[in-house]
């Protein structure tokens, strides 16, 4: 529409200045018609439903203006490049829509669902978890689960952004949305395509679309009023320099009618919205999904992180390195399959990594009735077998003594007993067992804390381990303070305390038990492969585990914060220089239209750098 009214002013200007006719009028109002018309739409029906004046209708008032004291072209040129500033604006919308229809189509609409010996084609949006499903070579995954049989590479580049190929084996968990590059594979479902990542990834980015952050509502916010003080000032222009003699009459429209050209805060209103969106597109493809715009422009304000230790800093698969079982009324057989009992009803790293090494003890065992289960974020588990009080979990939970864990402990060679989380088991209190386990910090953690200092950031580490495993993985990750024994309110303590000290504090974690911090800080960041309690209470994402992520996305929010700086001041600048110069009379009134709508369409350009 832009491009055909540009066309039909070419034409009336071709027609004004090589004959006689008077017809080029009827080509100007065809411009004006064509060009305008979405534009004018779009104010009259915003005005209407928000009651109040806006910068849609400020622009056709001075189009208008130009057009009634013969000023064609001009009127024309400027609906004509307000127009396209507008599309270049519905582009950068498209662009980040894009992004999420090229995730859309690439999550399968139906699976090869695996029944006895039976091969079926299903919905994938029927799949439960349980389910097994085939995954041929070539095939994306249509649906979050956990390899069973087979071995291949997965390609994750449009859920992560990384473009290498991660090889996967029997047990390694795949994402809905990845490609199957070589091997067939055979898939245990363990979610709903609705609360798979791939689906609040799609969910995530159409939200954080819809949410200004604050210093669009601001603009906004001033919007209105500034269009009413444009209109006021327009008026006084006209009248106050023409009633005391110093312009004539149709020089005081003159001037009025450029004042409405180049007061019009179009530019200062389009420095956000397009660079917020091209941000979000950008961090969609590299596998970090904001909730909303307002903490990708808060993230980098950030000057303190507390991270959760397992699942966070560390690969969260911890294994058993040691374990011990004390004399007592039971034998090692019949206490295996006790603990294996009580620990599958619990989703702790700790309780299964404990499991899969009670699966090597004898499975074969007659199954135990749990009359009570309780599960105690940051402690521990608690079942009553027999009349009998089971506790499984940290040294206060089991009521061990820093000097019983020490005379234990030490009794252990150095390899055995150097920095590992213990786990005690407890039965009314006597201890009868416990296991040492061992956690790998991530490869990325080191460096991604490194240079999270770098930025002069706070790294603290908050687990609910002992302070020997806590200090050794501290140590290994080099973070600045370590909180051990943390509860869950300890956590969220310590996140109240720095940002009672007016600290901007983020806090990472992939639990249930991190779910109240990540509630409680200005920017809550979950792990994507972490339990749907913190990716719900999060305020970011990362898609896969990887802490080099989140310095992705600080580095974006670093670089939205100096765009949209870069825009405000650019904008206010262009309507400060362009007003002086028409009260001193130096601009015309198509000159004062390249200036103003120039600096709109400059302002929406510097913003879509950002897609890069």
């Amino acid at each position: 529409m832009a491009t055909t009214s540009g066309l039909f002013i070419l034409t009336a200007w071709m027609m004004e200045k090589h004959s006689d006719s008077p017809y080029y009028v009827l080509f100007y109002l065809l411009a004006f018609i064509v060009g305008g018309y979405a534009k004018a739409i779009e104010g009259i029906q915003e005005s209407i439903k928000d009651r109040q004046l806006n910068v849609e209708l400020l622009m056709m008032f001075a189009a208008i203006g130009s057009a009634a004291i013969g000023y064609w072209g001009e009127g024309a040129v400027l609906i004509l490049i307000f127009a396209y500033s507008g599309a270049l604006e519905m582009y950068t919308l498209q662009k980040s829509d894009k992004e999420i229809k090229a995730l859309i189509s690439l999550q399968p609409e139906e699976a090869w669902l695996l029944l006895e010996n039976k091969e079926l084609r299903v919905e994938a949006s029927s799949l439960e978890p349980g389910n097994r499903i085939k995954v041929r070579p070539g095939e994306r995954v249509p649906a979050d689960g956990i390899i069973v049989k087979g071995n291949s590479f997965i390609n994750e580049s449009a859920l992560t952004g990384e473009p290498l190929a991660r090889e996967v084996h029997t047990s390694s968990e795949v994402l809905a949305g990845t490609l199957n590059q070589s091997g067939l594979l055979e898939i245990s479902v363990t979610k709903h395509m609705k609360d798979s990542v791939f689906q609040r990834m799609i969910d995530l980015v159409n939200n954080a679309q819809n949410d200004a952050p604050p210093v669009q509502r601001k603009i906004e916010e001033f919007e209105t009023k500034y269009v009413l003080f444009v209109l006021l000032a327009a008026a006084l222009t006209f009248l106050v320099p023409s009633s005391i003699g110093i312009w004539s009459y149709s020089e005081s429209l003159y001037r009025a009618c450029v004042l409405l050209v180049v007061a019009s805060p179009c530019a200062l209103v389009a420095s956000t919205m397009p660079a917020l969106l091209a941000s979000l597109s950008n961090a969609a493809k590299h596998g970090i999904l904001f909730k909303s715009g307002v903490f990708l422009e808060k993230l980098s304000l950030v000057n303190v992180i507390a991270f959760d230790k397992t699942g966070t800093l560390t690969k969260g698969q911890p294994s058993v390195k040691h374990v011990e079982f004390l004399h007592s009324s039971w034998n090692k057989e019949e206490l295996a399959s006790i603990i294996y009992e009580i620990e599958k009803n619990s989703i702790h790293p700790l309780a299964k990594a404990i499991n899969e090494h009670l699966k090597v003890i004898p499975e074969e065992y007659t199954p135990i009735e749990l009359t009570m289960f309780e599960d105690v974020p940051g402690k521990g588990v608690k079942a009553n077998i027999q009349s009998i009080i089971w506790k499984i979990g940290s040294r206060e939970w089991a009521n061990i003594t820093e000097k019983q864990e020490f005379e234990l402990l030490e009794k252990l060679d150095d390899s055995a007993n150097t920095g590992h989380t213990v786990v005690y088991v407890t039965a009314d209190d006597e201890l009868v067992a416990y296991f040492l386990l061992g956690d790998t910090v991530r490869e990325e953690t080191v460096n991604a804390i490194k240079d999270l200092q770098t930025k002069q950031i706070l790294t603290i580490m908050l687990t609910g381990d002992s302070k020997r495993g806590a200090e050794m993985i501290g140590r290994i990750a080099k973070v600045d303070e370590i909180g051990y024994s943390c509860m869950p309110e300890d956590k969220v303590n310590t996140v109240k305390k720095w940002r009672e000290k007016d600290a901007v504090v983020a806090m990472i974690g992939d639990g249930v038990n991190d779910a109240p911090a990540l509630a409680i800080a200005d920017v809550g960041v979950a792990m994507g492969m972490g339990s749907d309690a913190a990716i719900e209470t999060a305020d970011v994402v990362l898609v896969k585990n990887d802490l080099s992520k989140l310095l992705y996305g600080m580095n974006l929010s670093e670089r939205l914060s100096k765009v949209i700086k870069q825009n405000i001041i650019f904008s206010i600048s262009v309507i400060l220089l362009l007003l002086c110069a028409n009260y001193l009379q130096f601009l015309t009134l198509p000159f004062g239209v390249i200036g103003h709508e120039g600096s709109t369409i400059l302002v929406i350009l510097n913003g879509l750098r950002l897609l890069k």
